[in-house]
């Protein structure tokens, strides 16, 4: 069993969420519904789920809490084909895209990162990490091709 497992608030999405996101994730499955009655928030399903093999809950109890940036799922991707797969699949507000961080139908903020970006910051020079972060700064989805551009000095 997984010791830390996220848990997400949905208004009444929490089924619908979880079958959306296991649809779009490899190694992906809803595992259990279970309905609770007569809570603070009437009846609520909580639902539990795996991306990617990594286990998830979700609860439908209302509308008291809402997603904001400050929380986000990253995931890390080996070929720009997959970065603009995810891209394509989960970003559902242009206006909430930037440096890599796109907002999906729920509300919920996912960053979409090659796994490159983590060697490029991570072994560059200084000089070679400005010339990345000022690539990627603008950008909304990544571009493996112009950060690796950036980072040589083309």
């Amino acid at each position: 069993m997984q010791k830390i497992v996220p848990h997400l608030w949905f208004d009444k999405e929490a089924n619908e969420a979880a079958q959306f996101y296991a649809s779009i994730f490899p190694d992906s499955k809803v595992t259990n519904i279970t309905t609770l009655h007569d809570t603070p928030s009437g009846d609520c399903d909580v639902v539990s789920f795996e991306l990617s093999g990594q286990p998830f809950m979700a609860i439908s109890a209302g509308p008291l809490f809402k997603f904001n940036e400050s929380v986000s799922f990253i995931v890390r991707c080996e070929t720009q084909d997959e970065i603009d797969g995810f891209w394509q699949k989960l970003s559902a507000d242009p206006e909430a895209e930037q440096c890599g961080w796109l907002k999906d139908k729920y509300g919920l903020s996912w960053q979409i990162v090659p796994t490159r970006m983590d060697e490029l910051l991570g072994s560059g020079t200084e000089e070679q990490i400005a010339r990345v972060t000022q690539a990627f700064l603008p950008m909304k989805k990544l571009d493996i091709a112009k950060l690796e551009q950036a980072y040589v000095g083309h």
